[in-house]
């Protein structure tokens, strides 16, 4: 018997397909849960929970925040009382100049900072407001019309800090377009006190 050459066969590599593992049937581009791969991951779709639900989590949160803003503010801070008015009657007779004596207590946790005050009234033909006036002025009104003077203390002014559980007490001092009779009879005279992160301090009588 002849020998033969021996040759030896090439060995099948071990990646090769027919070592490979068998794919799932059915086309992976098809599965409702894997992207195709001509879609991009960033849209909306792959990223965004659906439009239903974020709106109603955002509304929620919204809602949530503005409830904690509105009982913040609901609760008072302040409180106070009119305790003097003393109006005299301009040369015109149409306006009148008023001293109004504020008691303004601080009965928040922090310190109560007055920003402005102003004051307005409610008549028959109206309501009316003024910012109060500056305190240098006082002195010239006091001269001018000393009946202004005879109740009123030192003025109630922008800036002045009411301690915790404390108060402030001052004069202010406003203009209004009635007469004199006009503001005797009036419907109520209110004095506002602003601060500058708190509630504002409504004072009516």
């Amino acid at each position: 018997m002849s020998e033969k050459e021996f040759t030896p066969q090439p060995k099948t590599p071990s990646n090769s397909p027919q070592n490979s593992p068998s794919l799932p049937a059915g086309n992976p581009a098809n599965r409702p849960d894997i992207p195709a791969l001509g879609q991009e991951y960033d849209t909306p779709k792959w990223v965004l929970p659906p439009a239903s639900a974020f709106g109603i989590a955002l509304a929620a949160v919204a809602v949530v925040i503005a409830l904690v803003f509105w009982f913040a503010r609901a609760k008072p801070t302040a409180t106070g009382s009119i305790d003097n008015v003393a109006s005299v009657e301009l040369p015109d007779k149409a306006s009148v100049l008023v001293a109004i004596n504020v008691t303004a207590r601080n009965i928040g946790e922090k310190p109560f900072f007055i920003h402005d005050i102003k004051a307005s009234i409610k008549t028959d033909k109206g309501d009316f407001s003024d910012e109060a006036a500056s305190a240098v002025d006082f002195e010239r009104y006091f001269q001018a019309y000393p009946a202004l003077r005879e109740r009123a203390i030192p003025a109630l002014v922008p800036e002045t800090r009411i301690p915790r559980n404390g108060e402030a007490k001052g004069t202010v001092i406003v203009s209004f377009p009635v007469n004199e009779d006009g503001f005797e009879h009036r419907k109520s005279l209110t004095v506002t006190v602003g601060a500058y992160d708190q509630r504002p301090l409504v004072i009516t009588k």
